[in-house]
């Protein structure tokens, strides 16, 4: 059966797919594979496991190998790199008075790039400031600007749940989330309960979000007005996992009904 592993090639990145084709890996482990950027270090992060068609694309890469001990070595030699050309980088953001927020330097494994991430409220005029980097460093040297949910996953840190950030701890993408699925799973609309690290709305709103859709399906809505035997009410409140509603009757009194079970698909 074919097996697949996670590669992590930043400490908080994206995990990438590769195949560990006969080499014994285990997570934790360091592997050479070849990306477009050319030969490159990374870290299992995940597996191996059986390779799943449905979520694995067709074609995936190989490792080359287990890294040696001088090409971890020269790994940590490129951290070193990252963190003195982030201290001048700083520097000159200063000397310079740019009004822009440094999150992070990655350099290249084969030292043929080196890349600054930061982030500002609008467009910033870096040429002086990238001149400097360049000779400093001798080597191609990119400016990115991203934005603040990209800052928080590099960054990492602790949601209000008290659990690491899902951006840095787990999740590969960011998906579209928006006010609607707070309303949707009957949650406080404070800004300060449903936001997170990033000060967007928290990731986390839309993992249980299509759930709660499929299980008001047949619920009266919020609102709607409707008969009973006790006399004609709006309903207030949904509660799907008795599968209730309370209805706000016309003299002022509140009513709990127990609806019929969903049926069974």
């Amino acid at each position: 059966m074919e097996k697949v592993i996670g590669i992590r090639f930043r400490k908080c990145g994206k995990i990438y797919h590769f195949d560990p084709g006969n080499v014994s890996v285990k997570r934790g482990d360091f592997v050479m594979v070849k990306t477009e950027q050319g030969a490159g270090l990374g870290e299992v992060a995940e597996g191996p496991y059986p390779r799943d068609q449905r979520v694995h694309p067709s074609e995936i890469k190989k490792i080359e190998r287990l890294a040696t001990n001088d090409e971890i070595q020269k790994h940590l030699r490129n951290l070193s790199v990252e963190q003195e050309a982030k201290n001048y980088c700083l520097e000159r953001i200063m000397g310079h008075k740019l009004d822009m927020n440094l999150v992070d330097v990655e350099y290249f494994y084969d030292g043929s790039r080196i890349i600054f991430y930061f982030t500002s409220d609008g467009r910033v005029d870096f040429r002086e400031l990238l001149k400097d980097l360049v000779r400093r460093l001798r080597t191609r040297v990119e400016l990115r600007q991203i934005g603040i949910r990209n800052q928080a996953k590099m960054v990492g840190g602790l949601g209000s749940c008290g659990r690491a950030l899902c951006c840095s701890s787990f999740l590969r993408n960011f998906h579209a989330v928006s006010i609607k699925m707070a309303k949707e799973q009957n949650l406080s609309l404070n800004p300060t309960k449903i936001s997170g690290a990033c000060g967007r709305l928290m990731c986390c709103l839309q993992y249980e979000y299509e759930t709660y859709r499929e299980l008001k399906k047949d619920m009266p809505k919020l609102g709607k007005k409707i008969e009973l035997a006790e006399g004609r009410g709006k309903v207030i409140r949904q509660n799907i996992f008795d599968r209730t509603i309370t209805v706000l009757l016309e003299d002022g009194k509140e009513l709990e009904k127990q609806l019929e079970p969903r049926p069974k698909e």
